[in-house]
């Protein structure tokens, strides 16, 4: 559900159609819509009241909500179409870096915000790659064994990604 929102804009297929299949949906208004904090749970009314229960249980109540809940709905009004420039940017990322002969990007999966980047021919570790990343100001995350993720988001512009997959080039042409 955190990439609910990626999937439809990516597919055109609603989310109500998405979810038509399953008995219930999380959904995140943070991951991709910027809202600072936020998820919410959707299915049936007996689902919800168990859900709440475990909540209580485990100290999730949370007062003066209506502020996250604004913040929730601003990110649904103005930013669930604009998930599209993410996925424009990965794309773009992952056009770049098909060029390297070091990494390797699997183009096919790349249909949303995230990019999957094979690092085993850079003769570095998984580790050794992102501390060498971060060094230049590039962040990003592993994945696998031998592969780091990087994930396009309405924090990243493109002249951030410009900059990386230059960072890229420089390093594991």
């Amino acid at each position: 559900g955190a990439r609910l929102w990626n999937a439809c804009v990516a597919s055109g297929i609603s989310a109500a159609d998405y979810a038509q299949h399953f008995d219930s949906v999380s959904v995140c208004f943070s991951k991709g819509l910027g809202a600072p904090i936020g998820s919410m749970i959707l299915g049936s009314h007996a689902f919800i009241e168990e859900a709440r229960r475990y909540r209580k249980i485990f100290g999730g109540g949370m007062r003066q909500v209506g502020i996250l809940a604004a913040a929730a709905i601003y990110a649904l009004d103005h930013n669930v179409d604009r998930l599209k420039e993410d996925h424009e940017k990965a794309s773009y990322f992952a056009q770049e870096l098909r060029t390297l002969n070091r990494v390797r990007i699997d183009e096919e999966s790349v249909q949303t915000n995230m990019v999957f980047i094979e690092t085993q021919g850079t003769g570095k570790t998984q580790s050794e790659v992102l501390q060498l990343l971060q060094s230049k100001g590039i962040l990003m995350t592993p994945e696998r064994a031998s592969s780091v993720r990087a994930v396009m988001h309405l924090n990243v512009s493109m002249e951030e990604v410009t900059t990386a997959a230059s960072v890229f080039k420089q390093l594991f042409r």
